[in-house]
């Protein structure tokens, strides 16, 4: 049984998103969420899931396999079923995928407004490490550059979350505790700890990019910080699903993330809970 957790990204006020990234358009934004509809939204909560009931049985029959064959494998086949099924359901909206091209039916990207974003497999490390669950399947729909429809599936912990319910809203740190903050485990960055020493914080490792996201919607983390290099695929889903959780999500200069260019190319992330978000932007770029 998966355990769907979901948020209402079309419904979000110009008023939060102003806040959340405050070098953002709200006008165009709103503009951009009237044109995906709930299909959309319960199209990649069933993309994210479904792929990871893949990845889970790839991971299941190839468990005596080599890490490295295991990995590559469960990325191509997650890849080439997302890209069947967005072919058959979504033939006219472009296609970003880490993993490969697109299917020929697909618009070149750069022609449409409508442009799918998709890790098949984020945090292929930890995939290949059995005894891990921080890894995790992105799909998400970017309207004129807007992540505005997004799913994370964590299929370990049988959890996926997606813009196309309610989350409850985020709860408010006392100010006895320590901010958690979500690092890389391969390379934490130099920026988080410099938040953590100024806000009285401690580094949380993790993998993958969505489970680190994720650790923050689910109360488990307060900030997540990355800096040093990612791609579109890597942060679009989990921005998605971050706004419509009512949480910040921004680059480290407090800039709005912008999808569907020519390079995807987007090295820095902050999600945190919107009463941090000052504190620790103040810290990030004094």
């Amino acid at each position: 049984m998966v355990q769907f957790v979901c948020g209402n990204t079309h419904f979000i006020s110009s008023q939060q998103y102003a806040f959340s990234a405050s070098h953002a358009n709200p006008v165009l934004l709103r503009w951009s969420l009237l044109k995906a509809n709930n299909e959309d939204h319960y199209l990649a909560e069933d993309l994210a899931t479904r792929a990871g009931l893949l990845l889970l049985e790839e991971r299941k029959l190839g468990r005596d396999s080599d890490p490295e064959t295991l990995k590559q494998k469960g990325d191509m086949e997650s890849h080439n079923f997302l890209m069947q099924e967005l072919a058959s359901s979504r033939p006219t909206d472009g296609v970003l995928s880490e993993e490969g091209s697109a299917s020929s039916v697909h618009p070149n990207r750069n022609d449409t407004n409508r442009v799918w974003i998709i890790d098949p497999l984020d945090g292929t490390r930890e995939f290949g490490e059995l005894q891990r669950d921080d890894w995790a399947v992105h799909v998400a729909l970017a309207v004129d550059g807007h992540p505005v429809v997004g799913a994370v599936s964590i299929p370990a912990l049988n959890l996926t979350f997606a813009t196309c319910n309610d989350f409850l809203q985020p709860r408010r740190p006392t100010e006895h505790e320590k901010v958690r903050i979500a690092v890389s485990r391969s390379r934490p960055p130099v920026e988080a700890s410099l938040v953590a020493e100024k806000i009285d914080g401690e580094l949380i490792e993790m993998g993958s990019a969505g489970a680190k996201a994720m650790a923050v919607v689910r109360g488990i983390a307060d900030v997540y910080i990355h800096s040093g290099g990612q791609y579109e695929w890597d942060n679009c889903a989990p921005a998605a699903v971050a706004f419509a959780a009512g949480l910040h999500v921004s680059r480290l200069d407090g800039s709005l993330l912008k999808y569907n260019n020519p390079d995807p190319w987007l090295p820095d992330l902050l999600i945190c809970n919107p009463v941090l978000a000052t504190p620790v932007l103040e810290v990030l770029n004094s």
